[in-house]
């Protein structure tokens, strides 16, 4: 599932190529993928302005013109793919082909149809139970701890919730608290306050490296261009189970918490 990185990296791309544009119409070829129903989202969104993309924690969020939000969530395999205009066939998979008035086109191409475009009105809170963004001014080292006060939960758990921290999944989790030398079954709340800024610190280094890198292709994930990200060629963890760790050599095992495959290294992140 494409991270904060991913998903930043998504939302730059399509704010430099689609900004500015008007949406002609949609193409909806599946219909469970769109909210609300096609035939409201298609009157909805046909004559809308692009005033711009962002992302919310995992969420690519593009602003339109009327005050709506079309909110997509990858999940999985999703991707968002811009054609130049005269491109005759959508990319493989596309469920929801957006046409522009200059007759280029967005493809919301997801092959395991786990992904959602979601139309959503002006003041509609769908964001409401999102946590922090972790490269926000908002995610001060106080506000980061004392989230942690009095939780038992492991601490890659407790990091995977996105009602915590936004954005951060699976691959950023395991190499921040491998950066941080933290166990990731230690409780959350036992953390002592120099773990805890350590944490927070390599938290953001590492999405941040990542970014530059236009993120971790490990599995399907491109950019809105199509092309590849460039930081799984610096994972530290992530995926390497028996391979040495580049900080004591020892091997990095792979465990499971919460049925999620966790990546670490016994000797590194002992305490």
């Amino acid at each position: 599932m494409p991270e904060l990185p991913e998903v930043e990296t998504i939302a730059r791309g399509l704010a430099a190529t689609i900004s500015g544009k008007t949406i002609a119409g949609a193409a909806i070829r599946l219909p469970k993928v769109v909210s609300p129903e096609p035939p409201l989202f298609q009157q909805q969104i046909a004559g809308e302005h692009i005033a711009g993309v962002g992302r919310r924690g995992k969420f690519v969020v593009v602003r339109l013109g009327s005050g709506r939000q079309l909110v997509v969530h990858l999940r999985m395999t999703g991707r968002l793919i811009v054609q130049p205009a005269g491109t005759t066939d959508p990319e493989p998979y596309t469920n929801v082909l957006l046409t522009f008035a200059d007759r280029s086109r967005l493809c919301f191409a997801d092959a395991r149809q786990f992904g959602r475009m979601r139309l959503a009105g002006p003041e509609e809170p769908w964001a409401a139970e999102v946590g922090l963004e972790p490269l926000s001014e908002d995610f001060s080292f106080d506000r980061f701890s004392g989230l942690l006060d009095g939780r038992t939960t492991p601490i890659k758990v407790f990091l995977l919730d996105q009602r915590r921290v936004a954005g951060l999944g699976n691959i950023y989790a395991c190499e921040a608290l491998w950066e941080a030398r933290i166990r990731p079954g230690r409780p959350t709340g036992a953390l002592s306050k120099q773990a805890r800024r350590r944490l927070h610190s390599s938290i953001q280094s590492v999405l941040r490296r990542a970014i530059e890198m236009r993120g971790s292709s490990v599995d399907d994930y491109v950019d809105a261009e199509g092309l590849r990200g460039g930081f799984q060629n610096q994972l530290s963890v992530y995926g390497r189970e028996g391979e040495a760790c580049l900080a004591c050599g020892r091997s990095i095992v792979r465990t499971v918490l919460a049925q999620r495959g966790t990546w670490w290294c016994r000797r590194c992140q002992r305490r």
